[in-house]
C-alpha cells in the first residue's frame, strides 16, 4: 500500500498515513505478543500475518452483517500485513463483552462460578492506560469526564454486544464457545460520515478468549501464552500453531450461505404484493424468484414449480401470498422446504425468512440482529419524541401564576 509518514505505533501495530488520502489510514501488524501491559513481551514471526488475517475476516463479516466499522480492505493478500481503514479518532476506552464468567469478572465476582452462562451479556468499559492497568469505568463517569456522551455510549454498548452475538454464532458453528470478547471504538474523522461511531482498531486472537468445545484447556486464544509459565522456542511455537488455526476458522466466517426464496402469488392481482415482498427480500440479501400458480386452476402447475425448484436450489423456502390459505396449504403438502405466510407487512415477513436461513448463516443471522435492534431504536425514539412538550405547551405539573 502507498504508505506515508508513520502516525501512531501500539504494542502490536504501526499506523500511516496512505498518501493522498487524508480520510484514510494503513494498518500494519507486527510479530509482538505481550502480557500484563508488556512486562512480557516476545516476538513470533509470523503473528503479524495471522493477526492481520484474522482481523480482516472478522471485519469482513461485520460488514456484511451491515455494523459499521472502520474496515476497508486488505489483510488477507501479500500486503505486508497490511489493513486500510477509514481514519478515526479512537476513544479511550475497551468495551468488554462476557459471555461466559472467566479472568478478571470472576475475581471481582467471587460469588459468580467460573464458567458460569452469562445471559443477558454482561457488558464492562475499561479506561485505557497502562500505567493504570486499563481500569474500570462506569458509564456515569465516561460521561462526566467527556469521554463520550450518554448516546455514544449506549451506542457502543448495543454494537459490542451485536458483534458478540455475530461472533459468537459463528464460532458455535465450528462448535467452539465465544467466552468474551473486547471491542474499541472510535469517531470518523472525515468524509460524509463525520463523526460517527465505528467498530475500530483491531479484532484478532488477542481480543477474546475462545474455548473448543467449551472446554477451557482447549483454549486457542492469547491466554495460552499468559498461562506460560517458562517462554521458550517450543512454548511460543505452540502458541504461533493456535493462532494459525483460529486463522484458517475465521476464514470461514464471512461466507454467506444464501438461501432462494420462491415467491408465489395465487393470482395476477397479487403482483403489487409479490414485488413488495421480494423488495424487503432483496434488502436482507436473498436472492428470489416470482411466480402465479393457483391451486384452483392450475394445480398442475403448482406441483411442477415445487418439483422445478426443489430440484434447482439446496436452501429453498417459499413464500405464499393468498388469501384464503389453499395456496400455503397445497405447497406444504407438496414441498419438503419451509413454507412461509404473506401476512401484510413485507419486512416482518423478510425477518421471518431471515432467522430461518440465519440459524446457518451467520451474515444473515447479524443482519436479523441488526433489524431488531434499528426496530427497537425506532420505538425509543419515537417515544422519546413524544415526552418533547409541544411549543408554547407548559411542561407537566406546572400550574398558572
Amino acid at each position: 500500500m502507498n504508505k506515508g509518514i508513520e502516525i501512531a505505533r501500539g504494542k502490536t501495530k504501526v499506523l500511516y498515513e496512505l498518501q493522498g488520502s487524508p480520510d484514510q489510514v494503513v494498518v500494519a501488524q507486527t510479530d509482538s505478543i505481550s502480557a500484563g501491559d508488556g512486562a512480557r513481551r516476545n516476538e513470533i514471526p509470523g503473528k503479524g500475518r495471522l493477526a492481520a488475517q484474522t482481523t480482516a475476516r472478522v471485519f469482513r463479516l461485520l460488514n456484511l452483517c451491515g455494523l459499521p466499522t472502520h474496515y476497508l480492505s486488505g489483510g488477507e493478500d501479500d500486503d505486508n500485513n497490511e489493513m486500510l481503514v477509514r481514519r478515526c479518532n479512537m476513544i479511550p476506552l475497551e468495551v468488554v463483552v462476557r459471555g461466559v464468567a472467566a479472568g478478571s469478572f470472576v475475581k471481582r465476582n467471587p460469588g459468580i462460578g467460573r464458567g458460569a452462562l452469562m445471559v443477558p451479556r454482561v457488558i464492562e468499559f475499561f479506561y485505557k492506560d497502562d500505567a493504570e492497568h486499563d481500569p474500570m469505568i462506569s458509564p456515569d463517569a465516561i460521561v462526566a469526564r467527556g469521554i463520550a456522551n450518554p448516546n455514544e455510549v449506549g451506542v457502543m454498548t448495543e454494537l459490542a454486544r451485536l458483534t458478540f452475538e455475530v461472533l459468537s454464532h459463528a464460532w458455535r458453528k465450528r462448535d467452539v464457545l465465544l467466552v468474551d470478547l473486547k471491542v474499541e471504538f472510535g469517531r470518523l474523522s472525515g468524509g460524509p460520515d463525520k463523526g460517527a461511531l465505528v467498530i475500530a482498531d483491531v479484532i484478532d486472537n488477542d481480543s477474546w478468549r475462545i474455548w473448543p468445545q467449551g472446554r477451557e484447556e482447549l483454549m486457542l486464544d492469547k491466554q495460552m501464552y499468559r498461562n506460560l509459565e517458562t517462554v521458550d522456542d517450543a512454548a511460543l511455537a505452540q502458541v504461533k500453531q493456535a493462532y494459525e488455526q483460529v486463522a484458517d476458522l475465521v476464514g470461514m466466517f464471512p461466507v454467506m450461505r444464501p438461501g432462494m426464496a420462491a415467491v408465489i402469488g395465487d393470482t395476477g392481482e397479487r403482483t403489487e404484493s409479490i414485488n413488495a415482498v421480494v423488495a424487503a427480500l432483496q434488502q436482507l440479501g436473498l436472492p428470489t424468484v416470482r411466480h402465479v400458480a393457483s391451486p384452483s386452476k392450475t394445480p398442475g402447475y403448482v406441483l411442477q414449480l415445487v418439483q422445478q425448484l426443489e430440484a434447482t436450489f439446496a436452501r429453498l423456502f417459499f413464500v405464499a401470498v393468498d388469501e384464503d390459505g389453499s395456496l400455503r396449504a397445497m405447497l406444504d403438502s407438496a414441498s419438503s422446504s419451509p413454507v412461509l405466510d404473506w401476512r401484510g407487512d413485507p419486512s416482518e415477513l423478510a425477518l421471518d425468512c431471515a432467522k430461518l436461513l440465519g440459524l446457518e448463516d451467520t451474515v444473515l443471522y447479524g443482519r436479523t440482529l441488526l433489524m431488531q435492534a434499528n426496530a427497537r431504536s425506532a420505538v425509543l425514539h419515537a417515544d422519546a419524541l413524544l415526552q418533547q412538550p409541544a411549543p408554547g405547551s407548559m411542561p407537566a405539573g406546572g400550574a398558572l401564576g
